[in-house]
């Protein structure tokens, strides 16, 4: 094709993509480019804007590693995590809500004993998270398998810190033949995501602040029921209207009750205040085919 201008260059692209025997590929990279082409269109995109955008695309690559994922940040700030979830995971009245993975996930966290110290070692006030997982009609779940993970109160994951040797406040449980779950950790504390990279420039150059709510990553995961991704966020917390990542669902907000010192849910003494939270999860059955 020859002589192509703004008004045929769409479909030129359209038709040199359209040979590919990946039906739903080329469904996807039809409607990109469409919507791509109609984006540049409406703006009326500079020779100079696109070239800040390949810059600014190509930071978010090179800043990314295996420790973080900075094109993670930018769905979420963007609000394209959320809206991706939203419309993957409609599940009957009742479920838990999903919410954004977030990018301080890691794989292989330590399998722990339920009821163990996800946070052994570090500083803060001592929570203690209980609950059970069980599906819509009530039934409890046996053995399954929770991953959690958290900041600390100082606002960072410990794949943020250098020179740890360990994993911190994170793990992987099972819960018991009941579907009753119980850890130790601590408080964590409302923090901002990284923003020293292209993603932090983004959101300082639009007026917006970095800071999500204190809140509790779960996965959770048991055969023939359907995978939950979700937070727990503390009531009355700091940004829980103004979430960075618009991770936020009021189904998610519960109250950490605070306790002056006195004797644990495991029956120790604590010579200082600690917090107690319950939460239950209810996970959708996996759909047959």
């Amino acid at each position: 094709m020859k002589n192509l201008d703004e008004r045929t260059i769409t479909q030129a692209v359209i038709e040199r993509n359209s040979t590919s025997s990946n039906e739903r590929l080329v469904d996807i990279m039809h409607s990109l480019v469409k919507h791509l082409h109609s984006f540049a269109r409406e703006v009326h995109l500079t020779e100079e804007e696109w070239e800040m955008g390949i810059k600014f695309l190509t930071e978010v690559g090179q800043i990314c590693s295996p420790t973080r994922q900075e094109f993670i940040l930018l769905s979420d700030t963007l609000g394209l995590s959320t809206l991706v979830i939203a419309q993957n995971h409609k599940k009957p009245l009742g479920c838990t809500e999903a919410t954004v993975f977030g990018p301080f996930h890691v794989q292989n966290a330590p399998q722990l004993e339920l009821g163990s110290n996800i946070s052994e070692g570090v500083n803060g006030t001592p929570w203690f998270v209980s609950g059970n997982i069980q599906g819509i009609d009530g039934e409890p779940i046996p053995n399954a398998v929770i991953e959690v993970w958290q900041a600390d109160d100082d606002g960072y994951y410990d794949v943020q810190k250098e020179n740890l040797n360990a994993y911190q406040g994170r793990a992987v449980l099972k819960a018991d033949a009941q579907g009753h779950y119980y850890f130790q950790t601590i408080v964590p504390e409302a923090y901002p995501i990284p923003h020293d990279g292209p993603v932090g420039k983004m959101l300082e150059a639009l007026n917006r602040h970095p800071w999500r709510p204190a809140h509790l990553h779960f996965m959770i995961t048991a055969p023939n029921y359907e995978r939950l991704v979700t937070h727990v966020f503390k009531e009355d917390g700091e940004y829980l209207d103004s979430d960075a990542v618009f991770g936020v669902r009021s189904s998610l907000i519960a109250k950490w009750d605070h306790h002056e010192e006195g004797l644990d849910p495991n029956g120790n003494f604590q010579y200082s205040p600690f917090y107690t939270l319950n939460f239950d999860f209810v996970l959708n059955k996996q759909k047959v085919n």
